[in-house]
């Protein structure tokens, strides 16, 4: 399943950045309310996670279709 470049596509440039962004409103709505130390719990580790979950889908597409042979040429 990720080795397709479409799937890594999807969660590289799509679903990943938009998880981190968020749990980044979800870091930034908790602190602001009360709840500073799971907040930036949340803030810092939680979003760090889905962010570089979004690089590694990316390097990885990138590999992938480095390896592919070319099938339309």
């Amino acid at each position: 399943m990720l080795k397709k470049p479409e799937t890594l596509f999807v969660l590289g440039y799509m679903l990943l950045p938009l998880f981190a962004l968020i749990s980044a409103i979800v870091g930034l709505t908790m602190i602001l309310g009360g709840n500073r130390i799971a907040g930036i719990i949340v803030l810092i580790v939680v979003t760090q996670v889905f962010t570089f979950g979004a690089f590694f889908a990316l390097r990885k597409r990138k590999a992938v279709l480095l390896q592919e042979p070319d099938a339309g040429q």
